[in-house]
């Protein structure tokens, strides 16, 4: 490796939601890191899940206790740590003859789930009736109905805001990130890792030196790796949403409903004023960029999502976009997707001491996992850390009920009460620099109707968030991406401002809007959305 930019304790590879969230425990342990990430923060695996806080009731069917019990804890921190971000939500599961689950055997499930979950803040199970089933939701399909239940769980509307947030943390406390420059080679020296080599996405080329490498590329994992000597580790499953408008009788509780072609469990969610339905779980060997649903896929979630609500019919045809990511679990060549392991493994490398590879892993998990890592190299570190530093400690956004109520009324005499709701759900207490930027008349000029938001939030997130491209700034900054309309009524306005402001020229404008009309095509936005861009 030839004279690397710098040296590091750490590097970690990858600034998805377990690499920022490593990056985060280790900078506040007083460890100097840094993070490399091929793409933007955020960009894969993490912006495509359920978007669910959970403690993973179908795990209890492959008795991972351990799991349950840890995924359980942590959703009550998040909720308590993240109140900006998660939020509880209940989930009603119904139950019809036949199923693959019956009713009783639910209802022990969801008695050790309460079990495993002593202390939590969220109510407990409810056991249903099928006349007080239909009661709280009257579209749903009565035939063969036998009953179901009610328990809750937390939703975080905005994954991809966790991942930033983690890394605001990091980078107060020290850590360095870098993006947009992909690890091309981990150096190894005598049976040793010192360090990585990289390329930018402009062609540069770089690198770092440190002791100690922890490889959180998700799906990438493997391809990190290169010529390192090791067993494969992943075996990748695509999981596939669509997101359709709310129907006639659509549940304003998220449903966990059993599938009738296959008798896998999927969701079908409320969420950001839309329903959010999945998951499918297909085994993955492809280009995790490339990951795509299919028309499998969309027939399977549509078509069950009509079985159970019927008046949700012709669902295919109001498709407004879809999200697919590809987990990235431990390598298992043959058994049924769902009963691969949701639990990380952290895997040393003896052909490279001091290189650790992260298989797996949860969104709920990622702040335990962190923490299970800097306890694997703990004894590689130079002195002494601190240990457990995240525990109880609030992300940057996280303010308690009385901040939080006057930063609202705050933002809110200035920019109106839903602004300064949806600025909190998406900035938390950040959101009153955003307040403070839009008091200039030219950044208080919202993109579009439908996103409601504003040009202040389009410079905040260059400056202070690492946004490069439209794609950042719309999917995984000031989610108008999330909209109804996949965020193209805004990325004309934001591509607009931006050039007002110098900040981009015209031809870079229309660069990244050529850009975005891809995205959105690969994203099954209709083309009667797409005309607008």
């Amino acid at each position: 490796m030839s004279q690397p930019a710098a040296t590091f304790e750490l590097i970690v590879i990858g600034a998805g939601i377990n690499g920022a969230a490593i990056a985060r425990e280790a900078a506040l342990a007083g460890v100097k890191v840094l993070v490399v990430e091929r793409g933007d923060v955020g960009g894969g695996t993490s912006s495509a899940s359920s978007r669910l806080i959970h403690g993973g009731l179908r795990y209890l069917e492959y008795l991972e206790l351990g799991l349950v019990y840890e995924s359980l804890h942590e959703r009550e921190r998040l909720l308590r740590l993240a109140p900006h971000l998660v939020a509880p939500l209940e989930l009603v599961i119904p139950v019809y003859r036949g199923a693959r689950r019956p009713r009783w055997q639910i209802g022990v499930g969801l008695a050790l789930y309460d079990l495993l979950s002593i202390g939590r803040s969220v109510p407990g199970r409810t056991m249903l009736r099928r006349d007080q089933l239909l009661a709280r939701m009257p579209g749903l399909n009565s035939n063969e109905l036998v009953g179901g239940a009610s328990y809750y769980d937390g939703q975080v509307r905005y994954p991809e805001r966790l991942v930033v947030e983690n890394l605001l943390d990091a980078v107060a406390n020290g850590a360095v990130l870098r993006t947009r420059a992909r690890v091309t080679r981990v150096c190894v020296d005598s049976g040793r890792a010192v360090g990585v080599e990289w390329q930018a996405a402009d062609g540069a080329s770089g690198g770092a030196a440190a002791p100690l490498i922890v490889n959180a590329a998700g799906p990438w994992v493997d391809e990190v790796l290169g010529p390192i000597q090791h067993t494969r580790l992943l075996g990748g499953t695509k999981g596939s949403h669509v997101i359709v408008p709310p129907f006639p009788g659509a549940p304003r509780t998220g449903v966990y409903v059993e599938a009738a072609a296959d008798g896998r469990p999927f969701f079908i969610l409320p969420w950001n004023d839309l329903l959010l339905i999945g998951t499918t779980d297909e085994r993955f060997d492809g280009d995790a960029e490339a990951a795509a649903i299919d028309a499998h896929e969309i027939a399977y979630l549509t078509s069950e999502t009509e079985r159970v609500f019927p008046a949700a019919a012709g669902l295919a045809a109001r498709l407004l976009y879809t999200h697919t990511g590809v987990r990235p679990l431990p390598w298992q060549p043959r058994g049924a997707t769902g009963a691969i392991t949701r639990r990380h493994v952290i895997r040393r490398h003896r052909a490279a001491r001091g290189l650790y590879s992260v298989v797996g892993g949860k969104l709920t998990t990622h702040r335990a996992l962190a923490e299970d890592v800097l306890r694997k190299i703990r004894g590689e570190l130079p002195r002494p850390i601190s240990g457990h530093p995240t525990r109880t400690r609030p992300l940057p956004g996280a303010l308690d009920a009385p901040a939080r109520d006057a930063l609202l009324a705050e933002i809110g005499a200035r920019l109106g009460p839903a602004q300064a709701q949806r600025l909190w759900h998406v900035y938390g207490s950040a959101a009153v620099e955003i307040a403070t930027l839009a008091l200039r008349p030219d950044l208080a000029v919202q993109l579009d109707a439908i996103s409601g938001v504003l040009v202040a939030e389009l410079v905040y997130s260059i400056e202070r968030e690492w946004a490069v491209t439209l794609e950042d700034l719309l999917q995984r900054r000031c989610m108008a991406g999330l909209c109804a309309d996949f965020g193209v009524g805004a990325a004309r306005g934001a591509a607009a401002a931006l050039v007002r402001l110098g900040i981009w020229d015209a031809a870079r404008a229309a660069t990244e809007l050529d850009a975005y009309r891809a995205l959105a095509a690969r994203h099954y936005v209709a083309a009667s959305v797409l005309v607008a861009l």
